[in-house]
């Protein structure tokens, strides 16, 4: 998987700073506190720039940058703002301003004594992720890479101590890492079985992990499930991660949607844009994330990662619609449009998840529908809940997170739009409401009393351009997120 930038710590060395012939970031107070470090022939350069409008203008994480400095070696000096009173958020955000910098050079970062230094460490990482692996390179560029690869070096008062906080987060990018690698690759690739064994493999961090395949999920009737993949040739999957680090409680279950790719089936989808349909695992590829945050980093808690794995093919054994299928639970569902899969993934794994591991709480997350991206774009995934409390705590991880998320209602009156001549349900509502009725289908397998929530990141999971935290492509929306939840709701003392 792709690896996170290397980042080290040390102590503030002036020489070093002077002879240094990468790039260096100094983290500045918007009242231009030079800090120290900083060699003398570059302070007057540094200080004219902050006594400009230039850095007047300049918001919390925003920067300026200074060419080949006088008396230094260095090829630029980026001058970021950020007060010493700042955000998580905007801590992460200066990060990721250095991050979307980074080159081949080595970068060194003056941090001082600067209290969110190991946030913008993890912004660094984040925004420094580039999904390469496709890309020819030169035989000369193979034999060096090592040397090639960016490198960051912060230079700070206590080291140490700045390495400690900011390696507690190291666990979180990998997990981010992992999400976007998975959303990233191409179909042709990612199948249902490599998918399945790449989740397998994190039994090396301690995972304990479970394949079921297509004879057992029919014994356990997944009959909605087993419909959506039977006219692929990859055969469909359900994987199990479990991380049990919290004694005995009764753990959180995370579900997602893993069609690894969706043509719409029978219903076809328009060619324009069906490349971005590697992208429908998204939701199994947060739980992925996840779950290896969670190992990494030892939590102390218990929780159970489902993933339902299909591809939607159209083909002669595919589902047509019309087809009524019989979910676990045992409901029976008439299939009005093939392209409304993921629900029928979800509803066998939820259903699954509960009667197995009798859940404290249930969050599945899907890129479910194209509606969620009319009502809320590509900033905020679409949060449904039958309790209140769970949603507000979600909404409350994913700000402190800078991850936008917003709750979307839940109401017995859209139950008539998946309303069924001939089967208990339908499998869509029509375009009104669209991931409104999606939701309330989903809910229809969720057991009484049984705290649940549901996250549409149809629009977050690989949004048209690069995001603050992430270039173009897959950004790994949600790990950060269900982390924090986990951390300061579901972690034992």
């Amino acid at each position: 998987m792709t690896q996170p930038v290397e980042i080290a710590f040390t102590e503030t060395d002036v020489e070093q700073v002077s002879a240094h012939d990468g790039r260096v970031v100094l983290l500045m107070t918007p009242e231009a506190r030079l800090p120290r470090g900083l060699p003398r022939h570059a302070r007057s350069a540094v200080q004219r720039a902050t006594q400009s409008q230039a850095w007047e203008a300049l918001k919390p994480g925003e920067a300026l940058e200074l060419a080949f400095p006088a008396g230094m070696s260095a090829e630029a000096i980026q001058l970021v703002m950020l007060s010493n009173r700042a955000s998580v958020v905007e801590a992460r955000k200066a990060g990721a301003t250095i991050g979307e910098k980074l080159g081949k050079s080595h970068t060194l970062v003056l941090a001082g004594n600067h209290r969110r230094a190991d946030e913008v460490a993890l912004g660094i990482a984040l925004r420094g992720y580039k999904f390469d692996v496709y890309q020819s390179k030169s035989a000369q560029d193979e034999g060096d890479s090592a040397q090639k690869a960016p490198r960051v070096t912060f230079m700070a008062q206590e080291p140490e101590a700045l390495a400690k906080t900011a390696g507690a987060a190291a666990a979180v990018a990998e997990g981010v890492f992992f999400t976007r690698d998975l959303v990233n690759e191409p179909a042709n690739v990612l199948t249902t079985t490599d998918f399945a064994d790449r989740l397998k493999a994190m039994e090396e961090i301690g995972l304990t992990v479970e394949v079921l395949d297509e004879e057992q999920l029919a014994e356990l009737g997944m009959r909605a499930l087993l419909a959506v993949g039977q006219g692929s040739e990859s055969p469909s999957k359900v994987v199990v991660m479990r991380w049990n680090g919290g004694g005995d409680e009764a753990p959180l279950a995370l579900v997602g949607k893993g069609v690894v790719f969706d043509t719409g089936g029978i219903s076809i989808k328009p060619a324009a844009g069906m490349e971005e349909m590697t992208m429908d695992m998204g939701g199994a590829g947060v739980v992925a994330g996840v779950m290896r945050t969670l190992a990494l980093r030892r939590a102390k808690a218990n929780v159970v990662g489902l993933v339902g794995l299909v591809e939607n093919m159209p083909d002669g054994k595919a589902q047509r619609p019309g087809d009524i299928v019989k979910s676990m639970k045992g409901d029976t569902i008439e299939v009005i449009n093939t392209d409304a899969e993921g629900r029928l993934v979800l509803a066998d794994v939820l259903w699954y998840a509960q009667t197995r591991f009798q859940p404290a709480a249930v969050i599945d997350l899907a890129t479910l529908t194209g509606a969620v991206i009319i009502a809320l774009g590509h900033d905020n995934a679409g949060v449904f809940a039958n309790d209140d409390k769970l949603a507000e705590n979600i909404l409350k991880a994913a700000t402190s997170e800078g991850e936008g998320a917003w709750r979307l209602p839940l109401s017995p009156a859209y139950d008539k739009l998946i309303k069924s001549r001939l089967a208990d349900m339908k499998n869509t509502g029509g375009r009104a409401a669209g991931s409104i009725t999606a939701a309330q289908f989903l809910q229809r397998f969720i057991r009484e009393d049984q705290p649940w929530a549901h996250i549409d990141i149809a629009g977050v999971a690989l949004p048209p351009s690069a995001t603050d935290l992430a270039p173009k492509g897959a950004t790994g929306w949600g790990v950060m997120t269900l982390d924090r939840l986990v951390r300061d709701q579901f972690e034992s003392e």
